[in-house]
C-alpha cells in the first residue's frame, strides 16, 4: 500500500505521472484541465487492479476520469478560500488510515498554495497552514507506526508527502526560478531497507544543521518519479515515461520484497546488499526496455522523431547495456559460495550501463522536443516581414493622399525628434537579440521615454512655449520607473505587503503603520482626481446624449471602487454583509456598468446621432467616453498597487502623461503648416505613447512570464471557476492599461491638431490621418515582435527557453494580436 499527500496542478501534474516532458504550453489546462489521454501512472494503478482513494482537489477527477475507486473532491479554483478543500481532506483522510479497502490513497491538501497567492508566503497565513499540515502529518506517521509490526495494517506503507511546484516571495510559481521549480518529498518506510547504498547510486549530500546534527538530502528528478513509484507498486510503467527508477526511493522501500523467497528460488546466499541490487538491476532492466520500446514507436510514427544518428547513438548504448546485462547473469550463476561478493561490482557495472542509456535518452529529449519547429517559424517570420513592408507601404500611400488635402501640397520635413522616434523603435527592437535586456525590457522602455522627454523639453525652452507640459512629461517618467522596479521584483506595494514589510520602501520602523495609510490616501486621491476629470469632461459642450451617461456611469464606478477600498479599512465593522458588497457586489456591479456602457456606444454609433460639430469635438467626445467605459474595470482588476499608488492610479496616470504627448505634438516643427498629415509629424508622439503602454505593463506588476500574470484578478467578484469569465477578467487585468487603452486613447493625437484646410477636406482628412495613426502604432508593435521571433529562434536551444524566451514570444504575440483586435474595433468606432 502507499499513502501519497501531493499538491499538485494540471501543468505539473502531467510531468508527474506520465513520465514525460510537459512544455509551456501545458500551463494553459492548469485551468479546466482536460483529461489526460496519453498512458499515465493513474491508469496503469487501475488497469492493474489497484484500489485508487483520492480526496482533495477536484482537478484529480477531470485529469483523471473514472480511474478511482473512491474520490472525495472539492472545488479548488476559489484562490481566496483556504480550508474548504484541507478540510474536505482532514475529514476524510484518517479513517482511511484505519481501513484496507485501498491501495493507493491520494491526499492533495491545496490551502498553502492559495495562501501563498493571496497572501505571500511570509504572512500569517501561510505560517498558521504549514502549522496545521505540521500537525496533520504528525498524526498520520503516529497511525503508520501503530500499525507497522509484523502483520500490521501499514506494515508495507510507503509515505511520499511532496508539492509539485515551489513558490516565490509573494506565492507565485510558473516561471524558471529555483524556488519556484524546485520542491520538497518527504518519504517514509517503517520497512528494513539497506544501511547504505552504493556511492554509484547515492546522490545525497549532507551537511550540519543548527544543533550540529548531520542532516542528508538527495534528489530527485520529475520525469523519475512515475517510473519509480511504477516500480513500488509493481506495475507497468507508463509507455511515455523516459525517467528512471530512482536508487534512493527504491531503496527506501526495499524491505517490501521478500528476499527470503527470491533467495531460495535461485539458490544463492547474497548479502542485503547485493540483493538488493539484484532487484534493483532488474527493475531498470524493464525500466530500460520499455524506454528503448517507446523511442521506437516513436521515431517510426513521428513526423519530427529523431535523426539517424540519435538513433544510431541509442541503439549502441543500448546493446552495451544489454551485453554487460548478459555478463551480469553469468556471474550470479557462477556465485556459489556463501558469502559471495563477486557480483557486487558487475551488478554495479549494470546499474552504470543502464543509467548511462536512460540518462543519455533523457538529455536527448529535453533537447528534441523541447525546441521550435524552424519551418514554421520561418513561415510566420516572413509573413511578419512582409506584413511590415505592406504597413510601410500603406503609410506612404496616405501620405500622398493627405498632401492632396493640405495647402501648398504639403512639404514634409524630418525633424531631429522624428529621428530619434524611428532610432528608439528599433533600439527597442534589437534589445531583444540580448537575453539581459529582455529581463529589463521594462526599464530599457523607460529610459527611452525619458529621453524622449528630455529632448521634448529641451525644444520647449527653445521655443519658449508648453514649458509646463514638457516637465511635467519629465517628471512622470520616474514615477514609471519607480512602478517598473517595485513591479518586477515581485514585490508589489499594496496596504497588505506594506503590513508585512513597511520598512522596505525607505527603512521606517516596522511598528508604524504610516505607509498603510499613505498608500490608501493616494488611492482615494486618485480616483477623486478621475471624477472630478471626468466630472470636467461632461461640462464640456459637445459631451452630451449618451456620450455623457456613460462618463457619468463611470463617475459612479469610481465612487463604488473608492466604497469597497473603504470597507478594507478600520471605518467599518467586518460584517457578513459588508464582505459581501465588497467582495462580490462592487465588482459585479462595475463588470455591469462597463458592459452597458459599451453597448451604448455600440448604440449610439450604429444610430448615427450622436454627433457634434466637427470631426475632431466628435472624436474628443467619443475617445473620453470609451476610456470611461473602460476605466473603472481595469482599476477594480488593478487593486491598490505599487504602480496605482505611485501616480495615484494608472488610468490617471495614463491621461496625464497622455495629455502631455497631445500638447507637445504642437512643437513638432511645422505642425501647423506643412507637415500636419505626414506620418512624420506623428512618428515621435505615437512611439512616446508605444514606449508608455509598454511601462504601464511592467509597472501594473506585470512581466513576460506565466507567473507574471496576476491569477487573482480573474476572480474578482467571483468565488466560482468559469472558464470564459476569468479568461476575460484575467486578458483585462493583463493587457487593459498596456494595450486597450492606448489603442482606443490614440485618435486623440489626431484630434488636437486642427489643420487650416476647407471643411469639405476635413471629414476626409480626419480618416487618412487616423489610418496613418494606427497603422503607425502597428508597424511598432510588428517591428518589435518580429526582433522577438528572431530571438527566440536565436535562443531557442538556450538553458531559459522555455522560463524565459518562449513566455516572452506568447505574450508579444498575444498582445500583437489584441492590439490588432482593437484598432479594427477602433477603427469600427472612430470611423462611424
Amino acid at each position: 500500500m502507499q499513502s501519497v499527500g501531493i499538491k499538485r496542478t494540471a501543468f505539473q501534474g502531467t510531468g508527474l505521472t506520465t513520465g514525460g516532458l510537459p512544455t509551456f504550453v501545458d500551463v494553459g489546462n492548469s485551468f479546466g484541465a482536460p483529461a489526460i489521454a496519453e498512458d499515465n501512472l493513474i491508469y496503469q494503478m487501475a488497469k492493474n487492479g489497484k484500489r485508487v482513494v483520492m480526496m482533495g482537489d477536484d482537478t484529480w477527477v477531470q485529469l483523471f476520469p473514472h480511474h478511482f475507486n473512491i474520490s472525495h473532491p472539492f472545488p479548488s479554483f476559489n484562490v481566496k478560500d483556504l480550508d474548504t478543500v484541507d478540510n474536505g481532506c482532514i475529514e476524510h483522510l484518517f479513517p482511511y488510515l484505519y481501513k484496507e479497502d485501498w491501495d493507493v490513497l491520494i491526499a492533495h491538501f491545496l490551502g498553502v498554495d492559495h495562501a501563498g497567492h493571496i497572501f505571500g508566503v511570509d504572512s500569517t497565513e501561510m505560517i498558521e497552514k504549514l502549522d496545521q499540515y505540521n500537525g496533520i502529518l504528525e498524526k498520520v506517521v503516529d497511525v503508520l507506526e501503530s500499525q507497522s509490526g509484523p502483520g500490521g495494517l501499514h506494515e508495507n506503507t510507503l509515505l511520499l508527502v511532496m508539492g509539485d511546484h515551489g513558490q516565490t516571495i509573494n506565492g507565485d510559481h510558473g516561471g524558471g526560478a529555483p524556488e519556484e521549480v524546485e520542491t520538497s518529498l518527504f518519504a517514509l518506510s517503517l520497512q528494513k531497507h539497506p544501511s547504505s547504498l552504493p556511492s554509484e547510486t547515492d546522490s545525497s549530500s549532507c551537511r550540519l544543521d543548527m544543533e550540529k546534527r548531520t542532516i542528508c538530502t538527495s534528489s530527485i528528478e520529475q520525469l523519475d518519479f512515475a517510473a519509480t513509484v511504477s516500480a513500488l507498486l509493481g506495475i507497468p510503467y507508463p509507455f511515455g515515461s523516459i525517467g528512471r527508477v530512482n536508487p534512493e526511493l527504491y531503496a527506501l522501500a526495499a524491505g517490501t520484497w521478500n528476499l527470503d523467497i527470491f533467495t531460495s528460488k535461485s539458490g544463492l546466499n547474497l548479502s542485503s546488499l547485493e540483493r538488493w541490487m539484484q532487484n534493483y538491476v532488474n527493475a531498470l532492466c524493464i525500466n530500460t526496455w520499455q524506454v528503448k520500446r517507446y523511442i521506437d514507436v516513436y521515431s517510426a510514427s513521428s513526423v519530427i522523431g529523431f535523426s539517424d544518428k540519435d538513433l544510431l547513438h541509442v541503439s549502441n548504448l543500448y546493446a552495451q547495456a544489454h551485453d554487460i546485462w548478459l555478463h551480469t547473469k553469468e556471474a550470479l550463476l557462477k556465485c556459489k559460495s556463501e558469502h559471495c561478493f563477486t557480483s557486487l561490482p558487475q551488478l554495479k557495472k549494470q546499474v552504470e550501463a543502464y543509467s548511462n542509456f536512460l540518462s543519455s535518452i533523457a538529455a536527448l529529449a529535453r533537447s528534441k522536443w523541447t525546441e521550435f519547429n524552424l519551418k514554421m517559424m520561418g513561415t510566420g517570420f516572413c509573413i511578419l516581414v512582409l506584413s511590415l513592408f505592406v504597413h510601410i507601404f500603406t503609410i506612404k500611400k496616405l501620405d500622398k493622399l493627405c498632401s492632396f488635402h493640405l495647402p501648398h501640397g504639403g512639404n514634409f520635413v524630418i525633424s531631429f525628434e522624428s529621428i530619434f522616434a524611428y532610432a528608439a523603435v528599433l533600439i527597442r527592437a534589437f534589445s531583444f537579440l540580448s537575453n539581459s535586456f529582455i529581463l529589463e525590457e521594462g526599464k530599457v522602455a523607460s529610459f527611452l521615454l525619458a529621453t524622449a522627454g528630455m529632448l521634448q523639453l529641451r525644444h520647449a525652452i527653445v521655443k519658449k512655449k508648453m514649458l509646463l507640459e514638457g516637465l511635467l512629461f519629465v517628471l512622470v517618467v520616474p514615477l514609471l520607473r519607480f512602478g517598473i522596479e517595485l513591479g518586477q521584483s515581485k514585490q508589489a506595494v499594496n496596504s497588505l505587503f506594506l503590513k508585512s514589510f513597511p520598512s522596505w520602501t525607505i527603512g521606517i520602523d516596522e511598528a508604524t503603520n504610516l505607509w498603510i495609510y499613505v498608500a490608501d490616501f493616494l488611492s482615494f486621491l486618485a480616483l477623486t482626481i478621475l471624477a472630478y476629470i471626468l466630472y470636467k469632461s461632461i461640462s464640456y459642450s459637445s459631451c452630451q446624449g449618451i456620450f455623457k451617461y456613460v462618463v457619468v456611469g463611470s463617475i459612479f464606478t469610481s465612487s463604488l471602487i473608492a466604497l469597497a477600498w473603504a470597507f478594507d479599512g478600520d471605518l467599518f465593522s467586518p460584517s457578513t454583509m459588508i464582505v459581501d458588497i465588497k467582495a462580490y457586489w462592487i465588482p459585479r456591479i462595475i463588470y455591469v456598468f462597463g458592459l452597458l456602457q459599451l453597448l451604448l456606444l455600440t448604440i449610439s454609433q450604429l444610430c448615427g446621432k450622436e454627433k457634434t460639430s466637427g470631426w475632431e469635438e466628435d472624436t474628443i467626445v467619443k475617445a473620453t467616453a470609451m476610456l470611461s467605459a473602460w476605466s473603472s474595470t481595469i482599476i477594480i482588476l488593478s487593486g491598490k498597487q505599487g504602480p496605482l499608488i505611485a501616480l495615484a492610479a494608472v488610468i490617471q496616470e495614463f491621461h496625464f502623461t497622455g495629455w502631455c504627448i497631445i500638447r507637445l505634438i504642437l512643437l513638432e516643427p511645422r505642425a501647423k503648416n506643412d507637415c500636419t498629415g505626414s506620418s512624420i509629424s506623428y512618428s515621435s508622439p505615437v512611439t512616446k505613447w508605444s514606449l508608455l503602454a509598454v511601462c504601464l505593463f511592467f509597472c501594473t506588476g506585470h512581466w513576460c512570464a506565466f507567473d507574471g500574470l496576476r491569477y487573482a484578478a480573474a476572480f474578482v467578484g467571483f468565488d466560482e471557476f468559469n472558464l470564459f469569465r476569468q479568461a476575460v477578467l484575467l486578458t483585462i487585468d493583463t493587457f487593459g492599461f498596456s494595450h486597450i487603452l492606448p489603442v482606443m486613447g490614440l485618435p486623440l493625437l489626431v484630434a488636437f491638431l486642427r489643420p487650416e484646410v476647407q471643411a469639405e477636406k476635413r471629414k476626409q482628412l480626419f480618416f487618412f490621418q487616423l489610418c496613418q495613426v494606427y497603422l503607425t502604432y502597428g508597424l511598432i508593435l510588428a517591428t518589435t515582435m518580429t526582433l522577438t521571433i528572431i530571438c527566440v529562434t536565436i535562443q531557442r536551444r538556450h538553458l531559459m527557453v522555455w522560463g524565459l524566451f518562449a513566455p516572452k514570444f506568447v505574450f508579444d504575440a498575444v498582445g500583437l494580436l489584441l492590439t490588432d483586435f482593437f484598432i479594427c474595433f477602433a477603427s469600427l468606432y472612430y470611423f462611424a
